[in-house]
């Protein structure tokens, strides 16, 4: 058995990592560090983009851990499918909670409160006084509620709002009430003053707000998408936002990078953000902590956190979970 383990970080720079492991040093430079064929468990590079991700997955024929550092996997799960058998899939669930409910609610209060043409009226010296809606008292319903939904949650606690709804891909209970299914999205949309999007980008969620989903939303709601950019329908959102009927805050779009000259830049009623939602001075000792966490438990042969799923071997990958 192969104990080379490829890290995006130089291992003296993790704490915790076991002893009797072969550590390779790789953050997407041309040259591999070593023979693909002898990693046993691979650290996929964090914010190097699809390409990068999975340019080694190919000769990785002794592979049996793919770790991503980011909560979204579709960026990897693609290029599993020539794998061998039995090859985990784990996300970074526990690493990006904080930091992307923390933007989520800073999108949602700035778009409320009119932070960006305060930004400008600063720029011009103008004044701008007057009344702006508030968080205070507005429903709102968060799409997708892992981890992270459950974060944005934990963080809209002290704002006296009205509701808050929860949809997932299955309904169950929480503590803080019942959470919906997708199927319920009609009868939910049309109550929401705000809608956030943390969902998965799946075969299921992408595209999910579409022209109907957007339609569905009352007259001057607020949607934020912190998920993936391709759960929104783009040419449905334009459609929306230039009529002034809605607004959007959006950290992800579809395409991304945003191109220069696309007409989201100066849609009305749009704030951008450039996908940070998880890359602030919280990630890297959290990433640190949950690498030295998984590879400890992958020397003693213990089960690993955060499986997301497992190759088939040859095939496309099953039991993808949410």
């Amino acid at each position: 058995m192969t104990s080379d383990i490829w890290l995006p970080y130089p291992a003296d720079e993790i704490e915790g990592l076991p002893e009797g492991l072969d550590y390779r040093y790789w953050d997407g430079q041309d040259d591999f560090p070593a023979d693909p064929a002898d990693c046993a468990f691979y650290v996929v590079p964090y914010l190097k983009g699809p390409k990068i991700s999975v340019r080694p997955l190919a000769g990785m024929t002794s592979v049996r851990v793919v770790q991503t550092l980011s909560a979204g996997t579709d960026h990897v799960a693609p290029a599993l499918g020539g794998l061998p058998g039995g090859v985990r899939l784990c996300n970074a669930k526990g690493v990006h909670e904080a930091s992307t409910a923390e933007l989520a609610l800073t999108l949602v209060l700035a778009s409320l409160r009119g932070i960006p043409g305060f930004v400008r009226g600063q720029e011009r010296e103008e004044w701008r006084s007057g009344f702006y809606p508030a968080l205070a008292d507005k429903s709102v319903l968060i799409v997708g509620h892992g981890s992270i939904g459950a974060a944005i949650e934990d963080r809209l606690a002290p704002f006296e709002c009205a509701r808050v709804a929860r949809v997932a891909r299955s309904a169950r209970t929480t503590e803080r009430g019942p959470v919906h299914a997708l199927a319920d999205l009609p009868e939910l949309l049309p109550e929401a003053d705000v809608v956030i999007l943390s969902t998965p980008l799946t075969p299921e969620t992408k595209g999910l707000a579409g022209a109907d989903f957007l339609a569905r939303m009352k007259d001057g709601a607020l949607l934020v998408n912190v998920a993936r950019g391709a759960v929104v329908d783009t040419k449905a959102l334009l459609a929306e936002v230039e009529s002034g009927r809605i607004t959007a805050a959006l950290d992800v779009t579809d395409p991304e990078p945003l191109p220069a000259g696309h007409p989201l830049w100066h849609a009305p009623g749009v704030l951008i953000s450039p996908h940070v939602g998880g890359s602030t001075s919280a990630f890297l000792p959290r990433a640190k902590r949950l690498l030295a966490r998984q590879l400890t438990r992958f020397a003693a042969g213990e089960e690993l956190d955060n499986v997301v799923l497992t190759t088939e071997g040859g095939t496309r990958p099953a039991g993808a979970g949410e």
